[in-house]
């Protein structure tokens, strides 16, 4: 018999989008095998959800779930094809289930959560509806000690965490709404990779005021225009958006409260949306009759 690897299993997942279990099964019957698998899921009940799951998923909803105490709490993103079929009840009841099942088992592995009766969920779902619905991502935050997470969702489509010390949740979900709408870079300065600032400096360099000037100069702008770019992009350095007169460490420091992290999630964010050219597929259907 022959050994059955794990990114055989992912290949076959990815491709039909069917449990991990169930991969492995029909890789196992078939000694390896991913086509002819493939044709047997497809003989099986996870024909319409293997024909579907090709498709690219861009679209859908970022759902989160906080403890009542505000210790830990959970976000995931579930996708579909369209925008429509996110906010078909079907579709968010099934996005309510997936938030609670990631919120108990408080993981982060989608395979490991999914498998069994909730991959069996979305396999319906696919049915019923007719589009490829997946789930891409999960994210679990703890508060630690002392510390408090909140949340906020944007229209569905954003959603952010955050991590104080001390302060208020109605705090928390305040700077995760700023978080939401402003999308920093990252919590604080010093978490700027270092890659990215070195992106930056090689871009200020190239500015035209900077040709000619001294190397003593030219490294003293340098360093003012890097510290402004950071006082942009990291989340405590920058106006709070309810109150620009003040920064956002400052506004949560006045609450007794620290920042100290958030993620942030946006359906669909580095997927590359296939581009359908109707005209052309209308075409070329009319050329095979």
């Amino acid at each position: 018999m022959a050994a059955i690897s794990a990114s055989q299993v992912k290949e076959l997942r990815e491709r039909t989008g069917l449990g991990m279990m169930e991969c492995k099964k029909a890789l196992t019957e078939t000694e390896g095998d991913i086509e002819v698998a493939i044709e047997n899921l497809r003989k099986s009940s996870g024909l319409k959800a293997a024909k579907k799951a090709g498709r690219t998923a861009a679209e859908g909803a970022v759902v989160t779930k906080v403890a009542d105490d505000n210790s830990y709490g959970v976000m995931v993103e579930i996708n579909s094809e369209t925008d429509f079929v996110a906010r078909d009840d079907n579709f968010k009841a099934f996005t309510a289930k997936i938030a609670s099942a990631f919120f108990d088992a408080k993981s982060e592995d989608v395979a490991a959560v999914m498998e069994g009766a909730l991959e069996t969920a979305r396999e319906q779902l696919v049915q019923k509806i007719g589009e490829n619905i997946g789930v891409r991502r999960a994210v679990v935050v703890e508060a630690g000690e002392g510390g408090i997470v909140g949340e906020y969702v944007h229209g569905g489509r954003i959603g952010v965490l955050t991590v104080l010390k001390g302060g208020t949740s109605e705090v928390a979900k305040d700077v995760a709404m700023h978080v939401a709408a402003i999308n920093p870079a990252v919590a604080h300065p010093e978490q700027m990779p270092q890659e990215q600032l070195d992106q930056e400096k090689a871009i200020i360099l190239g500015q035209p005021d900077m040709a000619g000037k001294p190397e003593q100069i030219a490294e003293k702008m340098v360093q003012g225009r890097l510290k402004k770019y950071l006082a942009e992009n990291s989340l405590t350095e920058q106006p709070f958006v309810k109150d620009p007169n003040q920064s956002v460490a400052e506004y949560v420091k006045a609450a007794g409260g620290e920042v100290l992290d958030f993620t942030r999630f946006e359906v669909g964010e580095g997927i590359e949306k296939e581009e359908v050219d109707f005209a052309k597929e209308v075409m070329e259907q009319a050329g095979r009759r």
